[in-house]
């Protein structure tokens, strides 16, 4: 049964052009275990699943689940629920949920040719890593829905009832989280599975809101005798706004912005277009201005470039040690393209006021860490993120992700974000927030978890919160009896290219999820 919201795009969708899930580079996973979790994995990589774009896959877990039995329900919000019965004499025993997202973050490096609705990951596996080089891996969260599939098809595995929720758009506005159904879900523990770092027990996350900050500029013809150039910053590592906030690594926006102003501080840039990052939620490795300056400036550039270049790898040498400064010279300045008939086209700037507001706010915005957590040693409690600008024909918009661990925090924070944008006489407004989850001590859920990793693994496992956004938070609201835990295999570079899952971990995963399975089999608490 379609939720009525979702099942009229869900056919449509799904008739895209994608790889044939048995194309899919499963040879790269063959010898891996445990089997079943990377069979299910080689699928996820072979099925695009952008945020919006999950129907596909959708459509292909609802065949796999009906073909074993497993009942499969699309809600309204377009999450997908599977349920299974209780093995047999553990029907009494309260159900369990696992819970992770379908879609994944979309990145490529530049100059890599990769269409991420059409297009499978390619990956390779190397020193114990399963690695996407050139792409994300979506092992957020592909390897936590992974081993909830597997879960259900694992012979001879003794438990209680299951459901699995799989969400929509987790990455871009978890809206398939804050449009569940209060009483959608009847287990009463819930098993998130959708963090990072093998041997922790996540106990609580942070909650986020977005600001939306846009301003329609003025534009103005550019004068003759200006040469036309590309300023690009590129090289960083990016990574994930919520869990890498805290590295120090560079901005690409921020830095072009750094580098424009100081720049027009010095000579008549007359900036075109400028564009940067593409998610809120990763950190940007990109950005690029495309200016006019006057051409005998413009002639001279380059060592000006060189220098801003040098000191950018002096700045980053412990945290981006790639990072790219660089200048393209158009042959042709926009002013001298011409026909028979005249001018073919001209460019015009935004007027230098517009300039100098845009530039300033986006060099002093608050960016990175605001606060560490004193409860949580090492962990972040409250950040910003400038994840996307855009500047095109005089319309500007920039999207910041803001999180805290206390939601009244990342409202404030976010707040003062907007108040900082209306004093560069911008528009700006919060959007999106979504709620922290509350670390819960007395849960019982991670009572049985943490006896159960003691005697898996003969060490306790550590107990921490995550500075990135969870779906616990807004599971919590719609369903407020549920005792929720999270823990995942080992990832890294989540959220960018080159984002890699560590194998070991996965089957140290997979043997815990199992184990803990079997325990609330045995028990009703």
């Amino acid at each position: 049964m379609l939720g009525v919201k979702y099942a009229s795009n869900l056919h449509n969708h799904a008739q895209k052009s994608m790889t044939n899930p048995s194309t899919a580079t499963t040879g790269n996973f063959a010898n891996l275990q445990p089997s079943l979790v990377w069979a299910h994995f080689a699928t996820l990589c072979a099925i695009p699943r952008a945020s919006y774009h999950e129907a596909a896959l959708i459509k292909h877990l609802i065949a796999w689940a009906q073909a074993r039995g497993i009942t499969a329900v699309v809600d309204a919000a377009g999450n997908l629920i599977l349920k299974k019965s209780a093995s047999a004499g553990c029907e009494a025993q309260p159900g369990v949920i696992m819970q992770g997202h379908l879609d994944m973050v979309c990145q490529a490096n530049a100059g890599t040719v990769h269409d991420f609705e059409r297009d499978a990951i390619r990956t390779v596996v190397r020193d114990g890593w399963v690695i996407a080089e050139d792409t994300t891996l979506g092992a957020d969260n592909g390897i936590g829905v992974a081993l909830a599939l597997a879960a259900l098809e694992e012979p001879g595995l003794m438990h209680p009832p299951l459901e699995v929720l799989l969400t929509v758009n987790e990455e871009c506005g978890m809206d398939g989280a804050r449009g569940l159904v209060p009483g959608t879900l009847h287990g009463k523990t819930l098993i998130n599975i959708d963090t990072e770092e093998w041997g922790h027990f996540y106990l609580g996350c942070a909650g986020g809101v977005d600001v939306e900050v846009r301003h329609d500029c003025a534009l103005e013809e550019v004068p003759r005798g200006y040469a036309l150039l590309r300023f690009e910053v590129s090289g960083l590592r990016g990574g994930h706004s919520g869990i890498d906030i805290h590295l120090g690594r560079g901005n690409a926006i921020k830095l072009l912005a750094e580098a424009l102003r100081d720049l027009s501080a010095h000579t008549d840039v007359r900036l075109i277009a400028l564009q940067g990052g593409t998610a809120r939620n990763a950190i940007p490795r990109e950005a690029f201005a495309v200016c006019a300056l006057p051409a005998a400036v413009a002639a001279s550039i380059d060592e000006w470039v060189r220098h801003r270049h040098q000191a950018w790898r002096a700045r980053f040498a412990e945290v981006d040690t790639h990072v790219s400064f660089a200048c393209k010279h158009y042959d042709t300045p926009p002013d001298l393209s011409i026909s028979r008939t005249g001018p073919v086209f001209s460019f015009k700037a935004i007027a230098n006021p517009d300039r100098d507001r845009l530039l300033a706010f986006l060099d002093t915005a608050v960016n990175g860490v605001a606060l560490i957590s004193e409860d949580f040693p090492g962990v972040t409690d409250t950040s910003s993120n400038l994840g996307v600008v855009a500047l095109e024909h005089g319309a500007f918009k920039a999207t910041f992700k803001v999180r805290s661990l206390h939601d009244a925090r990342a409202d404030v924070l976010a707040g003062k974000l907007v108040s900082f944008a209306a004093g560069y006489g911008l528009r700006a407004w919060k959007d999106g927030a979504y709620p922290g989850w509350t670390p819960d001590p007395s849960s019982t859920l991670l009572d049985l978890c943490r006896q159960v990793y003691t005697a898996q693994f003969g060490q306790p496992a550590n107990l921490q919160v995550i500075h990135a956004g969870l779906e616990c938070g807004l599971l919590a609201a719609s369903h407020p009896h549920l005792d929720m835990i999270s823990f995942g295999p080992d990832i890294r570079g989540a959220h960018a290219p080159g984002e890699s899952v560590g194998i070991e971990s996965v089957a140290r995963c997979w043997q815990l999820l199992k184990a803990v399975l079997q325990a609330k089999a045995q028990r009703t608490t």
